[in-house]
């Protein structure tokens, strides 16, 4: 079974996780960040993730930290729910309407944290949310979890709507990543032998 249990408790933020590769997309999240709540459960559905996470931080200061340590968190958990990656597809893509929005994303699970962000969202909040954190969400995920992310804006003008459909596309491209590929069990997916 490809799951995964992370602890990371710092002067800033005290995060509990749990994963499940190969889950249903059940969820039970609380981060303290509503809108970050709202995203996790909707990635962990949309990928068919088991996802828990339970946050205390200094959200009296911002969300920064809550939502970076997550970002951490979460990508340690992929990291070690996929192990050396044999058998996986390694690739995924996937372009998501969400209402007026349009958004492509594609990873590969490269052994190397690149993100590449092109959302340009027209407002610095949604509810009490900083938008530049979505950004900084996905550079920590990506960087914990070795893998190559991108994620491209087509069209929307609403920065809820653009976020959500970005983690919804991304939980769909991850989902197609990490799926195992029955024609090359046990292989892994690179001419070098390694990612």
């Amino acid at each position: 079974m490809r799951t995964a249990s992370i602890e990371r408790k710092t002067a800033e933020t005290d995060v509990s996780l749990t994963l499940n590769l190969d889950g249903s997309g059940t969820s039970a999240i609380s981060t303290g960040c509503g809108f970050l709540d709202h995203m996790l459960t909707l990635f962990a559905k949309h990928g068919r993730f088991d996802l828990s996470v339970a946050c205390k931080g200094d959200t009296w200061v911002d969300d920064h930290h809550t939502v970076e340590d997550i970002g951490i968190c979460l990508g340690d958990a992929f990291a070690q729910a996929l192990g050396d990656l044999r058998g996986v597809t390694r690739y995924g893509s996937v372009t998501l309407p969400m209402d007026e929005a349009l958004v492509l994303t594609a990873v590969d699970l490269s052994g190397r944290g690149m993100l590449c962000y092109g959302l340009q969202l027209p407002t610095e909040k949604v509810g009490t949310f900083d938008c530049e954190l979505a950004e900084e969400f996905f550079l920590a995920f990506v960087r914990r979890g070795n893998l190559t992310l991108h994620i491209q804006q087509l069209a929307g003008k609403n920065s809820h709507h653009i976020i959500e459909g970005a983690f919804k596309s991304v939980a769909r491209s991850l989902r197609q990543a990490v799926a195992l590929d029955p024609a090359c069990a046990g292989e892994i997916p690179s001419t070098k032998g390694v990612l």
